[in-house]
C-alpha cells in the first residue's frame, strides 16, 4: 500500500478516535465547590455547565456580589478540570501527530 493510503487509513482511524473521545468527555463531569461548598458547579468535560447548586443559606440579598463571586470562581474551577482531562485525552490520541490547528 501507498503512503499516502496508509496515512489516509491513519487519518481515518484518528477522526474515529477523537470522535468516540469527545463522545466520552461529554458524559463526564468534574465538580467544584467555592464558599465551603456554598456553591457547587458540575461541568461537563466537552466544556459545557451541567449544573449550578446553590446553599439556600449562601443567598443574601444584602450580599449579592460575594455569591456571584462563589459562583464566578467554582465554574472557572470546574471549566478548568474539564479542560485539563479534555487535553490529556485528546493528547493520548494524537500523540506523535503534528497537525497544525488540530490542538
Amino acid at each position: 500500500m501507498s503512503s499516502l493510503g496508509k496515512l489516509a487509513k491513519q487519518a481515518a482511524r484518528l477522526q474515529q478516535q477523537m470522535n468516540q473521545i469527545q463522545a466520552e468527555l461529554a458524559e463526564r463531569t468534574v465538580e467544584a465547590t467555592s464558599g465551603g461548598g456554598a456553591v457547587k458547579v458540575i461541568a461537563k468535560c466537552d466544556g459545557s455547565i451541567a449544573s449550578i447548586k446553590i446553599d439556600p443559606q449562601a443567598i443574601n440579598p444584602a450580599d449579592a456580589q460575594l455569591l456571584e463571586d462563589m459562583i464566578l470562581t467554582a465554574t472557572n474551577q470546574a471549566l478548568s478540570q474539564a479542560r485539563e482531562i479534555s487535553s490529556a485525552e485528546m493528547g493520548r490520541i494524537t500523540a506523535g501527530f503534528n497537525i497544525p490547528g488540530l490542538m
